[in-house]
C-alpha cells in the first residue's frame, strides 16, 4: 500500500494499492494523457475522468478493479491535479521497479528435440 499526497501543504492524501496501479497499467490510462508541456492540471484530471467514464459506460466497464480505482482514487474527494501528478510519479516508479525485477522462467526439462 502506498500513500500519495494530494495537496501541496500535505494535509490530504490517498492510499494507493498495487491493484490500483496494475489497473492503471492494464487500461493504459496514462498513455498520451499529459500534453507535451508536461503539466498536470485540472484539465488533465478532467480528461482522465472522462476517459474512465466512457469505459464505465461501455461493456468493458464491468470490471470491479476499474470501479475500485474510480471510487478509491480517481473520483476520491481529495483527488486534485497535484494528487494526479503524484499518482503519475508513483506509477512510473512502480512500473520501473516491476520491470527491473528479474522474471522467473521455468524450463521444460522433459522436452526432447528432434
Amino acid at each position: 500500500m502506498y500513500k500519495i499526497q494530494t495537496n501541496q501543504s500535505g494535509t490530504r492524501s490517498i492510499e494507493i494499492s498495487d491493484e490500483h496501479l496494475q489497473t492503471i497499467d492494464d487500461y493504459h490510462f496514462f498513455l498520451d494523457l499529459i500534453d507535451s508541456n508536461g503539466y498536470v492540471d485540472e484539465q488533465v484530471l478532467d480528461k482522465l475522468k472522462l476517459n474512465i467514464r466512457s469505459l464505465l459506460e461501455s461493456e468493458s466497464g464491468k470490471d470491479k478493479r476499474l470501479l475500485d480505482l474510480c471510487l478509491d482514487v480517481i473520483y476520491h474527494s481529495n483527488m486534485k491535479a497535484y494528487g494526479l501528478q503524484q499518482l503519475v510519479l508513483l506509477f512510473i516508479n512502480w512500473k520501473n521497479r516491476n520491470n527491473s525485477e528479474p522474471e522467473i522462467t521455468s524450463t521444460d526439462e522433459g522436452a526432447t528435440s528432434n
